[in-house]
């Protein structure tokens, strides 16, 4: 088979993936709700999109980067309120590169530069964990949660903790979209057969998985807010008309659109960049600060446009632009927001040197 037939069923595939999820999530449409959607949860699970990019030996279906890429873009558009990348890209993937075994169900996954935790090592092997951990995506509703943690030795530790377990308390918390962001208080001791010392990495390459799933999350939102807000405009009649003809909204439209090319681009760019390193190197990790911090600020600016053009009704919990606006607000600042991306960038292009930015910015695009 010749690399053009190669990348073409590829790109059937991806198509096909991700008509299936847009299926999927339309028969589930998103609402307000703390919970999770049991329903479509287990659909998700069925047709082996929980765990899409984990290999077959640990229970996942063995899926590339850009399959993930294809149906977090349409998780976003759809406010999916699951937890699709922290199951997949985040938890699954740090618990398989440790060695620990990834169970069935929601996963999530959090480092300690959001925690106070101490550890103690018992005789057994065992691991004494107490503190707290800070805002973890989806933690009252995970089988695990994987936690990544500086090992007093040396490196980093994972560890595989049950949040039903005695000793472990979920605090109840949501951000602005409504989705489950807990405090898990710890004082329990861990199995020595759920503690793994971490590959050398490993704690850089969650970080740009991490802000990768969410900045494709944040194009996908993006795009449906946009859409909403060009429907809405031809719709809207306002001194005879549709405000659709009034240039002023024109030009807001078209800023908005401008917004989200950029984003989409930046994020589709990060995801190919990624898959062709596994996340490693100095290129994927640039490519990936240019998609968050750039889906970040596109987020604010299309959030603004679409509730200026839909007025007083976007506003209303009876609209569902909320949907779509409350996670665009929500998700630019999770991960890293714009200004921390930026931050990253600028270091990265001081490191470069002059002669070295335009061959940077090849790479990266």
């Amino acid at each position: 088979m010749s690399a053009g037939t190669e990348n073409t069923s590829s790109a059937d595939e991806t198509a096909e993936l991700t008509a299936m999820a847009r299926s999927v999530f339309a028969d589930h449409p998103a609402e307000v709700t703390e919970g999770l959607p049991e329903t479509l949860w287990s659909t998700l699970t069925e047709l082996g999109l929980t765990q899409l990019t984990l290999p077959e030996q640990a229970g996942g279906s063995g899926g590339t980067l850009a399959d993930a890429a294809a149906l977090l873009l349409v998780a976003g558009e759809a406010s999916a309120a699951v937890p699709l990348a922290e199951t997949d890209l985040l938890g699954g993937w740090l618990l398989n590169s440790a060695g620990l075994a990834v169970p069935a169900g929601p996963l999530t996954a959090v480092a300690d530069d959001r925690a106070e935790l101490s550890l103690g090592t018992e005789s057994s092997g065992d691991v004494r964990v107490s503190g707290e951990l800070r805002r973890v995506a989806w933690a009252r509703h995970a089988t695990r949660v994987a936690v990544l943690v500086a090992d007093p030795d040396g490196g980093d530790l994972v560890l595989s903790v049950d949040p039903s377990a005695s000793g472990v308390e979920c605090a109840g918390g949501t951000n602005l979209a409504g989705e489950p962001r807990d405090d898990v208080r710890l004082d329990v001791v861990i199995s020595a057969a759920d503690v793994a010392k971490a590959p050398e990495g490993t704690r850089e390459l969650l970080g740009r998985r991490a802000a990768l799933a969410r900045a494709l999350l944040l194009a996908g939102a993006a795009g449906k807010a946009l859409a909403r807000s060009i429907q809405y405009a031809g719709e809207r009649v306002q001194f005879g008309r549709p405000i659709s003809k009034f240039q002023a909204i024109q030009q807001q439209l078209a800023l908005a659109a401008a917004e989200l090319a950029a984003g989409r681009a930046a994020a589709e760019a990060a995801a190919r960049i990624a898959a062709a390193s596994d996340f490693s190197g100095d290129d994927a990790g640039f490519a990936v600060a240019v998609a968050k911090a750039r889906t970040s600020e596109a987020a604010g600016v299309i959030a603004r446009i679409a509730h200026q053009v839909h007025g007083a009704i976007g506003f209303t919990l009876e609209h569902d632009l909320r949907l779509s606006t409350t996670r665009l607000w929500a998700w630019r600042e999770e991960d890293g927001s714009d200004s921390y991306w930026h931050a990253a960038i600028g270091r990265r292009v001081l490191a470069e040197g002059a002669d070295g930015l335009w061959p940077l910015l090849v790479r990266s695009s």
